[in-house]
């Protein structure tokens, strides 16, 4: 942490982000406070808040950087099964690998730029395969729903692999479903039922 005060002015949210960006990568979100920010940064904590509105407020920012950074499918739109399937892992892994983002997508419905990018490009491919825009809206909440509930499983199970060790075959197979190959394997079926 620095001590060092930063020169009026020099503070702004972008900045903000950036410290939070770097603390959480460095000691978690749950670890990151808005005094610890303040200190890295060299202001007073509550010039933070003329920049911020909360902590959650700052967590919604940092992810929707790491959303924007990971989401686009390198697939082509016009091969929607491969496009849909690189767009839904993409979000799996992000939210496997990022506690903060799986905190956030868990929380509370994400509307923030990245993410309204990407719930508008998905429905943009549904709709050349579905036409109806309620089956769009059905289709799309479906994998969305599918994914980030997958994610929590399996970012859990990662974060405890110790925790209810597998004590029959049956249970050691269950536990072998929290994997990304199942994630593609259930996604396929669920594409499956979306294709007309």
């Amino acid at each position: 942490m620095t001590s060092a005060r930063a020169p009026r002015g020099t503070v702004t949210r972008a900045r903000v982000v950036d410290a939070a960006s770097r603390l959480i990568a460095a000691e978690g979100y749950e670890n990151v406070t808005m005094r610890g920010l303040a200190s890295e940064l060299g202001v007073a904590p509550m010039s933070l808040y003329r920049h911020v509105a909360s902590k959650d407020d700052l967590l919604d920012e940092v992810v929707d950087r790491l959303l924007s950074e990971r989401w686009r499918p390198r697939s082509r739109e016009s091969n929607w099964r491969r496009w849909m399937t690189e767009a839904a892992d993409n979000l799996r892994a992000l939210l496997v690998e990022q506690p903060a983002a799986l905190h956030v997508f868990l929380s509370h419905p994400v509307v923030s730029p990245a993410a309204l990018e990407r719930m508008e490009a998905m429905m943009r491919v549904l709709r050349r395969v579905l036409g109806d825009d309620g089956q769009v809206i059905d289709a799309w909440a479906a994998v969305q729903m599918y994914t980030i509930g997958f994610a929590a499983l399996e970012a859990s199970r990662e974060q405890r692999p110790d925790v209810g060790v597998p004590s029959s075959e049956v249970a050691g197979m269950l536990a072998g479903f929290a994997t990304p190959h199942q994630f593609s394997v259930g996604l396929r079926y669920l594409l499956d039922g979306i294709e007309p």
